[in-house]
């Protein structure tokens, strides 16, 4: 059962961070192994999503809830899939001199032994690559370098 917890301070805010995340419907344009998405639903405090991921020939679908605490934090429930369990947090918290700290924690085990086993030989790299596009996306939207103060002001974080 792979369990990861990580803490990082980026130089957006937190707002920034949870429209990145909580805006599902985009992550087949830059998450890795995300092929198609469907939402169901969605609305300001809740979505519900039909996911197909897929690694080297294998491909799955799942379908989850995603709960949205605007801007403090987004959690996702799981409903179906070939997964026993999924949960995964996200929470953002405006960080002292700006930016944010972003509490990312995601834990899940497949049925599948086969899956099990591979997930288990993949994560670490996987999870890597993963929390490296989610910090390349807020580069893209939101400039590299650059803070948003709590205030909305605009500053840069480097001298």
């Amino acid at each position: 059962m792979p369990r990861h917890h990580e803490t990082r301070v980026l130089p957006y805010s937190a707002e920034q961070m949870f429209a990145l995340v909580a805006d599902i419907e985009r992550y087949p344009e830059f998450l890795p192994w995300v092929i198609a998405l469907r939402l169901r639903s969605d609305s300001e405090h809740e979505a519900i999503a039909d996911m197909i991921v897929g690694f080297k020939g294998l491909r799955e679908s799942f379908s989850c809830r995603v709960h949205k605490q605007r801007p403090s934090a987004v959690s996702v429930s799981y409903i179906d899939g070939p997964m026993r369990h999924l949960s995964n947090e996200w929470h953002f918290e405006p960080a002292e001199g700006g930016g944010c700290r972003v509490d990312f924690m995601v834990d899940f085990s497949f049925r599948s032994r086969m899956f099990e086993a591979l997930a288990g030989q993949m994560f670490d790299k996987a999870l890597r690559k993963m929390i490296a596009a989610f910090e390349t996306r807020a580069d893209e939207l939101y400039g590299a370098g650059r803070a948003i103060s709590s205030e909305g002001r605009s500053e840069s974080l480097s001298g």
